[in-house]
């Protein structure tokens, strides 16, 4: 064997690179090589000095695989995600079964991904949880498209409120299809009676990204709104999320 010159010069052996993938992959209990160590941290700092504001949503996935995938180059799979589903959001909303299709994907990236994406639910929902709605409206509206306005399939929630109008509990009523969700009127008023609730809020999203109320959406909204009114209860509002936008039927007129 021949031997360097220098001892302390001795050449680093090339990455392992896993086939097809087109990123270098270390081998357990390798040296993690010195341009992703620097490129991480460099991340990590711009992250700390500026916040997410600071960073491109790629930049900001990167930091997120990071803790999945510790020992790898994350670039290409944090833009093969966002190249598929569009945006950092998109991402996290998107399902189990559709994270899976991109390759590179596996059950540590999807629990980091749906680790923070939960995250991000419970931070909004404490915003509004107990706290007079009425009063903290944009709060609420955050809370609404950061929990449904990327979904893929229709989801639709109430927001029970008191006397008081402080928010005491948020249910999903029903689940459904990319553009259909079956919704019972007498269901909904008949569990604000069950909550001691006073008034309630509708919620469902357009998974289209067009947050325009339907003629369904109107009809079924009327109903719940008779039902409320022949209990005493009111109904404040019902919310359409979309993707960039919402709808409020009190402030369009329907109620």
């Amino acid at each position: 064997m021949t031997r360097p010159s220098d001892p302390n010069q001795l050449s680093e052996p090339p990455l392992p690179i896993f086939a097809g993938t087109g990123v270098h992959a270390l081998a357990k209990g390798a040296r993690l090589p010195s341009y992703i160590r620097d490129h991480r941290q460099r991340l990590r700092s711009r992250f700390m000095a500026g916040g997410a504001d600071a960073m491109p949503d790629y930049e900001l996935l990167e930091l997120v695989l990071f803790r999945a995938i510790p020992r790898q180059d994350v670039k290409p799979l944090a833009k093969a995600l966002l190249d598929r589903f569009g945006s950092f959001n998109a991402v996290l909303s998107a399902s189990p079964a559709r994270l899976r299709e991109v390759k590179g994907v596996g059950d540590a990236v999807l629990t980091e991904l749906k680790v923070v994406e939960a995250a991000a639910h419970r931070l909004a929902r404490s915003r509004v949880m107990h706290r007079p709605v009425i009063a903290g409206w944009e709060a609420l509206l955050d809370y609404c498209r950061t929990s449904m306005g990327h979904r893929e399939t229709e989801q639709f929630r109430v927001l029970f409120l008191d006397r008081k109008n402080v928010l005491i509990a948020d249910e999903e009523q029903a689940h459904g299809t990319v553009d259909h969700v079956p919704v019972y009127p007498r269901e909904v008023v008949k569990r604000a009676l069950e909550l001691n609730a006073s008034a309630l809020i509708l919620v469902h999203n357009h998974p289209s990204g067009d947050p325009t109320p339907s003629t369904a959406d109107i009809a079924m909204t009327e109903q719940v709104n008779a039902g409320c009114v022949a209990l005493g209860l009111v109904l404040h509002d019902h919310i359409i999320v979309g993707q960039a936008r919402e709808v409020s039927f009190r402030a369009a007129g329907y109620l």
